[in-house]
C-alpha cells in the first residue's frame, strides 16, 4: 500500500505539470514551424518573452490581457466542476459590457463611487442572466448547453451590432456616412483607477480577489459543496437531498455573471466604451475562449488559474512583438496560440484518464487487500 501511496504521489505530481509539458511541446512544435519560414526560433520566441514580460509597461500590458481571462476562468471553474460546460463567455462578457455601458451613459449625474460598483454589479447581472438561460434549458428541458451557449453568442453578437449601430452609436458618430460601431466613452469620472504610466487598471486586483472568493466558495461553503457533488455525480448528490436542478442552473449562472463582469472591466478599466468590427472577438478579443483554456491550464482551480491567466496573457501580448520583430505572419501567431490550446486541452483529457487509472488501481489494491470482507460483502448482497 505504501508504494501505491508513493507511486500515487508522483502520478499526482506528473498530472499537475502536464499544463506546462502540454506548452512546451507546443512551442516546440511552433519552433518547427518557424525553422520552415527561415526563422530563429530563439530569437522569436526571447522576443515573445521580452514583449511579455521585458519592461515594466510589457508586464501590465500583459496583466490587462490576462484579466479578463482570469474572471472568464473564475465562471469556468465553477461550470466545469457543476459538470455543465459553458462556451458562452463571449456572448456573456458582451451583454455584461452593453449594460454596464448603459448605466454608465445613462446616469452621468451620479459621482463615480456610485456608478463604477453599480455598473460591475449590472454588468454581473447580466452575464448572470444570459448564462443562466442555458442552465435553465439544460436543468429543466435537457437541452445541451454546450449547443445553448454557443448560440447565445450569436444572438449577443448581432444584439450588440444592432445596438451599436444604432440606439447606442455615439452621436459624434451618427451623422456620418461611414458609422463607427462604438458607443460615447465614459466620462473620466467613471473609469477604472489605472497605475500610471500604464494602462494596468484596477480590474487586475479586482479579478484576484475574487479569485480566492470562488476558491472559497467552492471548498469551503455548502453551496460550492453540493456544485461539486452535481458534478461529481449527479444521481448520487439527488439520492443525497440535493436539488440537482438548482445547481446546474446556478452553475451556468454564475459562470456566466463572471463573465459578465470581464465584460464590464473591460469597457470601464480599458476601451471605455464598447467598440466591435462586428464580430465577438471585435470586442472581447476571444478572452471568453481563451479563458476556458486558461482554466483548464489551471486544472479547474480559481487559485491557479491566476498563473494561467497571466501566461495565456503573456503569449498574447508577447506574440504580437514577435511578429514584428522577427517578421513572421500574422496567421502564425494566430497558429502558435491554437497549438497550445490543443496541447493543453489534449493533457487535461489524459490527465483525467490517469486519474481513472489511479481510483482503478487503488480500488484493485483494497480488493486484494481484504478478499474475505469482500466475499462476505458479496454473499451478503446476493442474500
Amino acid at each position: 500500500m505504501k508504494k501505491l501511496l508513493q507511486s500515487d504521489w508522483v502520478s499526482r505530481l506528473l498530472d499537475g505539470l502536464l499544463p506546462v509539458f502540454a506548452t512546451l511541446a507546443a512551442l516546440l512544435v511552433g519552433a518547427v514551424m518557424l525553422l520552415f519560414l527561415k526563422v530563429n526560433p530563439i530569437e522569436a520566441y526571447l522576443s515573445l518573452w521580452d514583449g511579455a514580460f521585458g519592461s515594466a509597461n510589457s508586464l501590465a500590458e500583459t496583466l490587462v490581457k490576462a484579466t479578463p481571462l482570469l474572471l472568464v476562468a473564475l465562471g469556468i471553474c465553477i461550470s466545469f466542476r457543476g459538470n455543465v460546460i459553458n462556451i458562452g463567455g463571449e456572448g456573456q462578457m458582451i451583454v455584461g459590457a452593453i449594460l454596464a455601458t448603459w448605466v454608465g451613459l445613462k446616469f452621468t449625474n451620479l459621482p463615480g463611487w456610485v456608478i463604477i460598483p453599480a455598473a460591475m454589479l449590472t454588468g454581473f447581472l447580466g452575464g448572470a442572466i444570459w448564462g443562466g438561460i442555458p442552465g435553465f434549458l439544460k436543468a429543466y428541458f435537457s437541452v445541451n448547453e454546450i449547443l445553448s451557449t454557443v448560440m447565445m453568442n450569436a444572438i449577443a453578437v448581432q444584439l450588440m451590432n444592432f445596438l451599436l449601430r444604432g440606439p447606442m452609436i455615439d452621436p459624434a458618430q451618427a451623422e456620418l456616412a461611414s458609422k463607427i460601431p462604438q458607443t460615447a466613452r465614459l466620462i473620466e469620472a467613471f473609469r477604472l483607477a489605472r497605475f500610471v504610466p500604464t494602462r494596468l487598471h484596477l480590474g487586475v486586483l479586482i479579478a484576484v480577489i475574487l479569485a480566492i472568493l470562488v476558491y472559497i466558495l467552492l471548498w469551503r461553503t455548502t453551496i460550492g459543496y453540493r456544485i461539486r457533488a452535481v458534478g461529481h455525480n449527479p444521481h448520487a448528490a439527488k439520492y443525497a437531498g440535493i436539488n440537482v436542478k438548482r445547481y446546474i442552473v446556478l452553475s451556468l449562472l454564475l459562470s456566466g455573471a463572471f463573465a459578465g463582469l470581464a465584460g464590464a472591466i473591460q469597457v470601464y478599466g480599458v476601451n471605455y466604451r464598447m467598440i466591435t468590427d462586428g464580430s465577438a472577438s471585435g470586442f472581447t478579443g476571444s478572452a471568453g475562449f481563451n479563458g476556458i483554456v486558461a482554466a483548464l491550464f489551471g486544472q479547474l482551480h480559481p487559485i491557479l488559474s491566476i498563473p494561467a491567466s497571466i501566461l495565456f496573457g503573456a503569449l498574447l501580448v508577447g506574440a504580437n512583438k514577435m511578429q514584428r520583430v522577427v517578421q513572421v505572419p500574422s496567421a502564425l501567431v494566430i497558429a502558435l496560440n491554437g497549438l497550445v490550446v490543443v496541447f493543453v486541452v489534449s493533457s487535461e483529457i489524459w490527465r483525467r484518464r490517469r486519474q481513472r487509472q489511479r481510483l482503478a488501481a487503488v480500488r484493485e489494491e483494497e480488493t486484494a487487500s481484504k478478499p474475505g470482507q469482500v466475499q462476505v460483502a458479496e454473499k451478503e448482497a446476493k442474500g
